[in-house]
Parts: C-alpha cells; structure tokens; sequence
C-alpha cells in the first residue's frame, strides 16, 4: 500500500494555529494589545471598524524593531522572550511563545509598520495568507503600528461563524477592559467606527478601575493588600451594595495576566457569606504577584487558564485576605476580645453573689458537667426526658402555653392550626374552612381526594404571574407607570451594548428606558405591577441572561424576559397570609396552561397519596 502520511504545508499548518490562537476579532485585538505592552509602550492607540472584521489598527510607541526582528517576528515560534527550557518556568510577559502574529497573517491581510529609535528610517511589511507581499524602508514614528484588514478572508467558513458586530464589538470591549486594567501606568486610547470609546489617562488603579467599569463603583471600592513570603494580593473588591445579579465584573490576574479560575473565584464568595445574597455576585478587581515557577501559565492557547503549584495555598490566601479587608473596612463583623466598659456596670456584674445563688447553680446538672473533669462534652443520656421536661418548663412558648396546657391542646381536634404552630415553630392561619394549612410561610398544605398536596407558594405565584404577563405581551398592552423621578442604571460599556439591544422588548413589558450618557440608562417609566426597588435587579437578571445566551435563544428571547420579571413579581408572600388569599392562589394556579411547573421548569407542587401517608405511619 502507498503511504498515506505527509507533512501539511506551512500555509495550512498556519492555519490551523491561527484556528486555535484566532477564534474571534478580540483574540486578535489581545494578542496585538499584549505585544505593545511587551515592547514597553507607555501610549497605545487601537481602532477597530466593523467590530474588527474589517479593521483591527494597534500603534504604540514602544522601542520598535529592526527589518530583520520585523521580517522574523511573523514565522512561527519566533520568540525573543525564550531561549532555553528553564525560560518557560519564569516568563514575565504576556506573550512568549511566537504564535500570535504568524498566525495572525495566516488568515489576515496585514500591514506592519515599525522603526527603532535610534534609527532614522523604519520598515514596512505587507503579508497575505502568510505571503510576504512588500517589504520595503518607511517613514514612520518611532514604535510600531500594525494594521490587520480582512479578518478570516480567506477562509470564509470562520467568516461566516462570526457572530454579529455588537457581539463582537463586545468580546473586544471585553478584552480591551482587562488589559487596561492590569496596566494603569500605561494611556489608552480606544476607537470605534470613528467614535472614541475610551481615553484613559495614565494613573493609579483606582482611578482605572473607575475611568474603565463607571462613577459607581468609586465610593464601593474596599483596597486590599496583603503581603506574605510567598503570594502578595493587592487590588480591590466590592461592598455588599455594589454585588449584581450580572457575572462579568469579576477580574483576577496573575502576575499581570487575566486569568479564569471558578476554585479562586470561590474564595472570594465565600469570604461574602451572609453580607450578600446567594444569587449575587460580589465584584472584584484583584492582582496576585507569585513566583512564575509555581504557576503554569502555558496550559491553553489563550492563556487565560493556568496551573497552580498548590492550589489550597493560593485559596487559603485569597479567602483570609478578604476577609480580613472586609473586616478591616467594619463591613463584615470581626471578634473584638477587648472587655467593654458598659458590662462593667450590669447588675449581674454589681450585685453580690449570694450563698443561696451558688447552692441553686451547683445542683444543676449543666453544674456538674463543665467543672467535672471530662464530664463537658458528654450529653447525660439518664434521665435524659427529666433534663428536657425541665427545660420546657423554663421555656415558655408563644402563646404562654405550659406543658400541662400543650397536652390538653393536641387532644383537641378542631384546634390544629395551634398544634402546627407549637410543633412547627412557625406562624400559621391554621386550618380554616377550605382546609389548606400554612407551612414554614413559604409552602400551603391542602387535602385533595387523593391525600395531600404541597404547593410551593413563590413558584405557583411565579407561574400565575408568567401567564398574566405573557397574555399582557399578546395583547401589547402592558401597563407603564412614569416615575416622578428617573431611576438612573449605570452600567459596564459591554452590558450596555447587551441593554440597548433589547430596549424594545423592555419596552413591550412596560419600561421605559432610554440612554442617558456614557453607558448610563435612565428608566421613565416601569411596570406598574412591579414591586419597588425591584427595576436594577430585573435588568440585572436580565444582562446575565444575555451575555450567556447561545446563539440560537434569540427566539426565546421573549420567555425570557417575561421569566425574570414572574420571578420578581412572586415575592409576596402577604397575600397568602388569609385564607380568601390561599383559595384565591389556588384558584388561578390551576387555570394556569401548565400549573404543574414554572416557567424554568421546577415543580410548584406535589401530591403525598393517602397510601404513601398511610406507609410512612407503618
């Protein structure tokens, strides 16, 4: 048989690099933005037209190149940065490895233009699809400019897989966001389409991250820096007030370089716990400088994922770190072992202690269990029923019920909802004339022909509210109610890119939004069905939704927006508080389409059959 096995050609092994390293217009922005930085620019200038497709321009004023580092920079595997294996375990820069700019040419039209300072003339490169078309002497300034045209030219299939320009407009944004973060020592500049997005000054990172991310964050920024022998963390974090329902404003750099890691992440929540709720996000710009030889940050082609020497180390670190910045700032409560003057002056500290006092505390059996040796963390298992019938006749419940009167109460029937109360711990309507019972405030118990049915409140108000609202967007006539005065929503540039897309739908469900400024929305008007103070967190719900859409959900697009707003509007849970209100929400839930589940698919009931009843009592 022939052989079958042969070496690809340059042209298409180029290709298939770029393949990996170009997936969109930002990868190509970041690997240009971070070959600027590398060359040492103190000043970067990008434009983009046609969200990158049809234009990506980066000039820096960095030290430029000679013709020949010029000529060689856009073979694969030419690298200044690497000359033996031990280089790969201290790499400092941003690139290293020599593949962005071949592969860059690889599916591009590009043009290079760049000079030395010490040198009087510059040069100028053209390459297509890796062919060098010109290569000639040029005046130019000193750094380099590079110009990349026609992005997946020739390969139109990749062409054709890009998503839309806001889309993409916004994966740029994305990344230009990042690297201007890690370096606010260096100015940028940002053009669009002939506009100018950003002017960023050189500064402190305070003053980035505020120029960058908007005003709002400036007065919830908590600094962080701690230094230890072995990892040093500085940047900042979010208070409580400035969480989102939205990911996206959380950036975490190693040694100057944007990483994703979900383990870090999860350090930095669990620091928030009980200062934030569940479903939020805190927000956090934080840097962490560790020795290059205990992370590996050659695992991925992006390099935007990386492997720790010691990954409960770093955790550890980051968690305390935050804490302790959360502390230091009286935002989260720390211990403060110093004694209190006002305890000095409480009457169980002034009174006398009586001989009759101690003789009554020393026959307590808790007495004898902590100052016998050994004896503390034993639970007494004789007379263990004697020990709680003491403790409830110290314990008064609320309704003042003794024990003795408890008894009496089970033994009636027609008290239950009393019953349920004292047992569940929990206020209750009881069992009225419909025979539906309150549970733990969040459930409602009912007997059906069958056995018994558990409805959870919040999704059957949820999906009662999906259908009202969908029936309101069939009719297109959902109620607005104008606000005396406009609610002002500032966000990141990518999500109000994300905000202005869907502002007519909004509008169909009764908001009334419109741009006010630089990435900042002011809301006219809202549903008029919609609780206060509920409007930022539906727009937030919403913008999360949409950066993690997939490109097929356009269609669903609807649902989804209805969905967020059931959600919020299902947090009442006073209205079920009567019996006409518990009746009524099982009323309207069954003459929902689909009772049986909530818009996202959980269940809002469940039937207990008498015979499962009936087993569960053996």
């Amino acid at each position: 048989m022939p052989d079958v096995i042969q070496l690809l050609s340059d042209h298409i092994a180029n290709q298939i690099a770029a393949g990996e390293v170009i997936q969109r217009p930002a990868s190509a922005v970041k690997e240009l933005l971070e070959n600027a930085i590398d060359a040492g620019a103190t000043e970067i200038l990008l434009i983009v037209k046609d969200a990158g497709k049809e234009l990506i321009q980066v000039t820096d004023n960095g030290k430029g190149m000679s013709p020949t580092d010029a000529r060689m920079s856009f073979e694969r595997h030419a690298t200044s940065k690497i000359r033996n294996i031990e280089d790969l375990f201290k790499i400092r820069t941003m690139g290293f490895r020599g593949e962005a700019l071949a592969s860059i040419a690889a599916v591009t039209q590009v043009e290079l233009k760049t000079r030395l300072a010490a040198s009087d003339v510059g040069s100028r490169i053209v390459i297509e699809g890796t062919e060098v078309k010109v290569q000639e002497p040029c005046a130019v300034n000193p750094g380099t400019t590079i110009s990349v045209k026609n992005l997946f030219y020739n390969v139109p299939a990749r062409r054709h897989f890009l998503k839309s320009a806001s889309t993409e407009l916004r994966h740029i944004l994305d990344e230009f966001t990042r690297i201007a973060l890690a370096n606010p020592g260096i100015g940028f500049r940002f053009w669009n389409n002939g506009t100018e997005q950003f002017h960023l000054e050189r500064g402190n990172m305070k003053e980035r991250v505020v120029a960058l991310l908007g005003s709002s964050y400036e007065k919830n920024l908590v600094p962080v820096t701690e230094k230890t022998d072995i990892l040093n963390i500085y940047g900042f974090i979010g208070k409580p007030a400035a969480a989102t329902r939205t990911r996206g404003m959380q950036f975490f750099f190693i040694n100057g370089r944007f990483i994703r890691n979900a383990y870090l992440n999860h350090a930095v929540v669990q620091a928030y716990e009980g200062l934030i709720e569940k479903d939020a996000f805190p927000f956090y710009v934080l840097f962490l400088e560790v020795d290059p030889a205990r992370v590996d940050v050659n695992v991925h082609p992006t390099k935007q994922e990386v492997k720790f020497e010691d990954d409960r180390m770093m955790y550890s670190y980051l968690n305390s770190a935050v804490k302790h910045s959360l502390a230091r700032y009286n935002i989260a409560p720390s211990l403060d072992f110093t004694l209190n003057p006002e305890i000095q002056h409480l009457p169980s500290v002034q009174l006398p202690y009586t001989e009759t006092q101690k003789q009554e505390t020393q026959k307590g059996y808790l007495y004898s269990a902590f100052s016998d040796k050994d004896q503390a963390h034993i639970i007494e298992r004789k007379d263990s029923l004697k020990r709680w019938k003491e403790l409830y006749e110290i314990a008064k419940t609320p309704q003042q019920l003794a024990p003795s009167n408890l008894k009496s109460a089970v033994g009636q029937e027609d008290d239950f909802a009393s019953q349920a109360s004292l047992l569940t711990g929990t206020e209750t309507d009881g069992k009225s004339s419909n025979g539906m019972m309150l549970l733990h405030g969040n459930m409602l118990a009912t007997t059906v022909k069958s056995g018994l049915m558990m409805i959870h409140i919040r999704r059957a108000q949820e999906r009662i509210w999906y259908e009202r609202l969908l029936a309101e967007w069939n009719s297109d006539n959902t109620p607005s109610q104008q606000v005396l005065f406009p609610i002002s929503y500032e966000t990141s540039p990518q999500d109000a890119i994300l905000l202005t897309g869907v502002l007519p739908d909004l509008a169909r469900i009764g908001f009334d939004i419109a741009p006010f400024g630089k990435n900042t929305f002011a809301m006219q008007g809202v549903p008029g069905s919609l609780p206060d103070g509920e409007e930022r967190n539906v727009l937030d719900e919403v913008i999360d939704h949409l950066k993690h859409e997939s490109p097929d959900a356009v269609n669903k697009r609807t649902e989804m927006l209805l969905t967020h707003m059931a959600r919020r509007l299902s947090r009442n849970k006073h209205a079920i508080l009567q019996p006409e209100g518990q009746q009524g929400l099982i009323d309207e839930l069954f003459a929902c389409s689909q009772p049986e589940y909530t818009p996202d698919g959980k269940r809002v009931f469940v039937i207990i059959r008498k015979e499962e009843l009936e087993g569960m009592l053996g």
